[in-house]
């Protein structure tokens, strides 16, 4: 990253702004698929794995849509000296902020953002973690409106269709890519 902001520092950076343990471990879900997309894609790993990380940077403390979160991690981050391309994803993965999603960076944050968190939320009540789970047990907790009641289900979808990519593909993408970090984002449930 440009300016010696390192992954640490940026780390460092969200645990200072968020004392919420699953709210740290969203944004390590976020991270997890959005270097596993760059990778994908051939873009830079840390800078989209940082975007992931800083996205809900002001979430806890700022959670108003209307004046408060994105807009006060936008303006830190540039006061920071953070790139440009990462404030700009950062406030477009916000529908509340009307900022087109453009370049792949942006599109990739929306499409993986809520998944991340509804991919883990479903990992939480399955005995069997994130281990062995398909887009088919996704999808049907997706029809389950009860179940992680706060996820726009069309949203999700949505967020695949922007990227350009099968839904069913997205989702089995994202579950493998927090798989592999299956032990930071579940502790002890990682293994059942």
């Amino acid at each position: 990253m440009p300016g010696g902001i390192s992954r640490d520092v940026a780390w460092t950076l969200f645990c200072e702004w968020t004392e919420s343990d699953s709210l740290r471990r969203h944004v390590l879900a976020v991270e997890a698929a959005m270097r596993a997309y760059a990778r994908r894609f051939g873009a830079d790993e840390e800078l989209w794995g940082i975007t992931g990380l800083l996205h809900d940077l002001d979430y806890e403390r700022h959670p108003s849509l209307v004046d408060g979160h994105p807009r006060v991690a936008m303006a830190e981050l540039e006061r920071l000296g953070y790139p440009p391309e990462l404030i700009r994803a950062i406030g477009s993965h916000a529908d509340e902020m009307a900022i087109p999603r453009e370049s792949p960076l942006e599109k990739t944050l929306y499409a993986v953002d809520e998944l991340s968190g509804f991919v883990l939320a479903v990992a939480y009540v399955r005995p069997e973690g994130l281990d062995g789970m398909t887009p088919k047990s996704v999808k049907k907790k997706m029809k389950t409106a009860a179940f992680a009641a706060a996820v726009d289900r069309d949203q999700l979808r949505h967020g695949a269709e922007q990227l350009g990519v099968d839904f069913d593909d997205h989702v089995a993408f994202v579950i493998a890519a927090l798989a592999e970090q299956a032990g930071v984002l579940l502790g002890d449930r990682a293994t059942g």
